[in-house]
Order: C-alpha cells, then structure tokens, then sequence
C-alpha cells in the first residue's frame, strides 16, 4: 500500500484530477491559472509531496480502490487522465455509481479503450493523440504565419522608390482589398521611403466592384506597360504568377506574389517573396491574416474592404471557404462599416448587365444538365459571371458556361454543381494552351485572345464562326460528345 498524504483541505471542491502525469499537471496549471479550486489524486506519494511542496492540493489514493470516494471532499467534475485504462475504468464506475451527478472526463488510450469509457457513462471520452495533433498543426501553422508575415514587413521596410502592385485582369472585390490591405502593410512598413502604387487591366465593370473602389477610397491606376519604368519593385496580389491573368510578360521580374489559387510552381527560386495558399477561399484572407500577425491597426475602409473580398470570393461563405476564411472574417466583422458594406452589396443594375442577363437566359441551350449560353457582344465582361450565378440556379443544371466576345478577346465564365467536375481544371486542359484559363472546381473563368481577328468589326459573326471549334474540346473534357440534342 502506498503511504498515505492527505490534503490539506476538506473543503468543498469543484475539480478533481485522478492521476497527475503530464496531462493532468496540464489541467492542474490551467484551472489553477484560472482561479479554481482543484484537488489532486495519485498513487505516487513523492509526486504528491512535489506538488504540496508547490501548493498544490493533494493526496495519495489508489485509483483502482473501491473506496477511492471515502474521505474526498465533494466535487462537480472529475478528470481521469492517468495513462492506466484499467485503472481510468475502475475510478470512473467508482465515482458514477456513488455519485452519478458528477460529470467526468475520462482519457482514452486507444479507440476501442474510449468506446469502453463511454459505455462506462463517461460524460467526455479524451484521446490525447489527435488533440495533440490538431494542436500542433495549430501551433506550427500559427507560428509559420506569423514569420512569412514578419518576412513579408521585413521585406517592405528594406526597400527604398515605388511598389507596384498588380491585381489581376479585371479586378473583383478579393483582388481589390488585397491590393489595397498590402498598400497598408507596404506603408506602415516604410512610410518615409516605400511610395505605393496599384494598377489594374481590363475594366472594372462589376456595379458592386465599382461601388466597393468608390466608397472606400481605393486609387487604382489603369495599367500602361511604361508605368513599370517608373516601379522599383512589383508586387502581385490575386494571380500566381506574371502573364496569368495579369497583364505582365511571364518574364517580368516581380519581388512578391500572394494567392489562393494554384500554379505558380517554381517562383520561389525568381521571387523573393511567395505566399500561395490554395487551400484558402480568398486572398483577402491571407492579407487580413499578415495584418493580425504584425499587428498593425485596421482602419474601417481597409476593414470593410477585407471582409467583402472574402464574403465575395467565398460567395457568403457557401463556396471553398475553409476555417481559416471563417476565422479572419470574424476578426474583421467588428473592425467592418456595415453600413458601407450594405451599400456595396446593393448597387444600381446598369442597363448593360440586365441586357446581357435577358439575352444569356434567351439563348441558353441545355445537354444533360450542362448549360450553355452565347451572349454575344459585351462592353462589360463582369456582366457573364452574373449570369452564370443566375443560371447555374435552374432546375436540373448541374454546370452552366456563359461566353461572349469583346473588343480583343472570347471570354467566359463557368459555374458549377457537380462534385464529380473540377471546372478549373477542365477550363484549363480545354483552353489555357491559347488563352488564360482556370479557378475552383465550382468556379472558373477563360480568357482567349483573338489575335489575328482584332480588326473584325462584326464580332458577333466572329464568335458564331469559331465557337464550336473552342467548345468541341471542353465538350470532349466533360463527355458530352455522344450525348443526345440540346433542351431548352
């Protein structure tokens, strides 16, 4: 029998421990750091001195004893973490059959040891192994956060002339707010000696991005290739890399690039800085992450800007959001100007956008559940994904692909519902060897140059004329080469 220590205290207690080895010292620190009144059980008695010999209460008892409840004071929650499953077991029938009320966190060994535990009437069954994991992946993916945040401000702080920063081709919300949040790390960074500059290509058509650039007070230049003379270093932010979806030559030297879409392999031996995280929804996530890291104060327009960039990509966080989008999100909410964000969310319909929504739901054409929709001529490219949020909505599509042509290109914009599809990937086989091509396996975007047919005015005819050849591959992709005639 081990000699007995008995604790100082008879008072009542809240918690007990049973079994004070690293997890239970863990709890005892907490609870105690908390302000709780703990009592400690275990079998060693030198383990008991140790702790008494640091204040702590306990006493020395034997978990397996039937009379493991004589002489405790009365308590509200038990923990039994000794690394002992019998001995786990033993106590918890013990303490449930003389007091059933008391509420009791039994450790777990294994799986099978924990199904044992929980038909034992444990109220929490504890197995350390994949706690320990997901916090260590908490722990080093927090820690690797905060260092390429630290790289990224010691970076800004060492360079001296303009920062260019380049959203990619047509900017959304996402790209906007990452390019101006980076704008605010750039400045707090290197006030005195780092001057800022955003440049954007194509328009911004959307209402709501326009909207968004307006009431924010975001000062966006249009891209001219001679504005790159007059940048020291380039950043881009939304796009993974130069000459995909922006309008850089893939040999232009850039010094940061920060996404969440895919691609980009092998920057990091030409750029100085690289931060692609497809994992995430929006790059506005990663930008509002660097700004809690390095703990730099977050003004309402730079606040409300983050958070609809990752509303926006994240479709309201009903599309590819992660944990991680969630988590910034709620850090930005309160920092947010709802009001302002009311107002981007509700923008004026211009004329042009309602055209093209009658004329996509017009020509929509439909095989087994894929749709497909010609809106011919378009000023404003922003208007076809639109118009595939809406028809993606139809009863019985599972995939809708809105195209059209502009003054230089064949655009399109695809979404889709069909887990078995990744759309991204099947834009980007079909036709990212001619064009800019991908995204998201519910989301994706194709951008084909017209080249040589520049100069064709009649660009309707011009797009009736080469569309079947461009589809036949996608077709091809998605198996609906022998498949029957279109339904309306």
């Amino acid at each position: 029998m081990p000699e007995m220590v008995q604790p100082e205290s008879r008072g009542r207690v809240k918690f007990v421990i049973f079994g004070c080895g690293s997890i239970g010292f863990s709890i005892l620190q907490e609870l105690v750091q908390a302000g709780e009144h703990v009592l400690v059980i275990d079998r060693d008695p030198d383990r008991v001195r140790e702790l008494r010999d640091q204040h702590y209460e306990a006493s020395v008892k034997e978990m397996t004893d039937q009379d493991l409840m004589a002489g405790l004071p009365p308590f509200e929650i038990g923990f039994l973490v000794s690394g002992d499953h019998q001995a786990n077991l033993a106590a918890l029938q013990t303490i449930k059959g003389k007091s059933p009320a008391i509420e009791v966190m039994a450790r777990a060994t294994d799986p099978l040891n924990a199904e044992k535990l929980e038909k034992a009437g444990a109220d929490y069954v504890l197995s350390p192994s994949p706690v320990v994991a997901r916090a260590a992946i908490h722990q080093i993916t927090k820690l690797h956060a905060n260092r390429v945040s630290m790289r990224l401000y010691s970076l800004l702080s060492g360079w001296e002339g303009v920062l260019g920063i380049v959203t990619h081709k047509n900017p959304d919300p996402d790209a906007i707010s990452s390019a101006m949040a980076l704008a605010a790390i750039a400045k707090s960074a290197n006030p005195k000696k780092l001057a800022v500059r955003i440049f954007y290509d194509g328009v911004i058509g959307h209402q709501e991005n326009r909207t968004m650039v307006n009431l924010l007070e975001i000062k966006m230049e249009k891209y001219e290739p001679q504005l790159l003379q007059e940048c020291n270093y380039l950043a881009l932010v939304d796009c993974p890399g130069p000459g995909i979806n922006n309008p850089l030559s893939p040999r232009t030297r850039v010094h940061i690039v920060i996404d969440h879409h895919q691609d980009g392999q092998g920057l990091e031996a030409m750029v100085p800085f690289v931060d692609i995280r497809p994992g995430l929804g929006a790059t506005a996530s990663i930008l509002a992450q660097y700004m809690q890291e390095l703990d730099i104060a977050i003004d309402r327009l730079i606040a409300t800007g983050l958070l609809y960039g990752i509303r926006s990509d994240t479709r309201d966080f009903e599309r590819n959001v992660t944990p991680s989008d969630l988590t910034n999100a709620a850090f930005l909410l309160p920092l947010a100007d709802n009001d302002l964000l009311d107002q981007i969310k509700s923008p004026s319909l211009s004329q042009e956008t309602l055209d093209v929504l009658g004329v996509a739901i017009r020509n929509r054409k439909i095989r087994s559940g894929y749709l497909f929709s010609n809106v011919g001529y378009v000023r404003n490219r922003d208007s076809l994904p639109q118009a595939a949020d809406l028809l993606i909505t139809l009863e019985g599509v599972n995939c809708a692909l809105v195209y059209g042509i502009s003054d230089d290109a064949i655009i399109m914009s695809a979404r889709n519902r069909d887990i078995r599809l990744h759309i991204g990937n099947v834009l980007s086989e079909a036709f990212g060897d001619i064009g800019d091509a991908g995204g998201h396996p519910n989301m994706a975007a194709a951008t084909i140059p017209l080249a040589y047919f520049r100069r064709v005015k009649n660009k309707d005819d011009l797009l009736n004329l080469i569309i079947d050849p461009l589809l036949k591959k996608f077709n091809h992709l998605a198996g609906l080469e022998n498949e029957g005639k279109d339904e309306l």
